[in-house]
């Protein structure tokens, strides 16, 4: 599914998406996007730029140094943005509150009051479909639907929707531009590095509202 070098396998960085697809393939991606959409623990993961990424090597050469199959890629994305959702969704049915209260790291609680938010104002379905293409959010909101008692069915329907959308659309999005671009391997950490920048984007957008928000009270 994916050729690497044996080097590549002696350090693993977390946070470089070519690092975790040169050492662990399209496995890497489901473990990934498993642990961002259903573990907390997970909010630190690379999942817009790994998915951008591992599209763009499903257009390498088969004798590059990461190759992947664009089939077991959009398999490997869909089932681990799925199944990790379900799973934090029942985690957070399990653990209630108590869950969340465990952690204290406050970009994790700027999160869960911006998810509680959202499922305010934009109603279960939208909330759900939209928390896929927020980092940070798109970790919380799911155990969140579960502590505030969003029916399964309803969650269950529009997770996989908003996953779907998210997973398979970023990926795919990462392919034609490499199969658009000639040699796109030469460019890839320029391209990488403005894709974390865009993903960025909503967290400093949040991080901006929410500083902006005390001082409107204030006045």
């Amino acid at each position: 599914m994916y050729a690497m070098t044996h080097g590549s396998q002696l350090a693993v960085n977390l946070l470089d998406p070519t690092s975790l697809l040169s050492s662990f393939g399209t496995f890497g991606i489901f473990v990934v996007l498993f642990a961002e959409t259903g573990l907390l623990v997970g909010c630190f993961l690379p999942g817009d730029s790994l998915l951008f990424t591992a599209g763009l090597f499903t257009t390498t050469s088969a004798t590059a140094v990461i190759h992947l199959s664009l089939a077991w890629v959009l398999v490997a994305a869909g089932c681990g943005a799925l199944l990790g959702a379900q799973t934090g969704y029942v985690i957070g049915r399990r653990g209630g509150p108590a869950l969340l209260a465990k952690y204290k790291n406050p970009k994790l609680h700027q999160a869960v009051e911006r998810s509680a938010e959202m499922l305010e104002r934009y109603g279960y379905g939208k909330a759900v479909v939209l928390a896929r293409f927020i980092p940070l959010v798109r970790t919380v909101l799911n155990p969140m639907a579960g502590v505030l008692g969003v029916p399964v069915r309803t969650f269950t329907g529009w997770q996989v929707l908003g996953g779907l959308l998210w997973s398979l659309g970023v990926t795919v999005a990462g392919h034609v531009l490499g199969s658009t671009i000639p040699n796109i391997d030469h460019y890839l950490l320029p391209i990488v590095a403005l894709v974390v920048v865009v993903s960025l984007i909503p967290v400093a957008l949040e991080i901006r509202r929410a500083r902006r928000a005390p001082a409107n009270g204030s006045s």
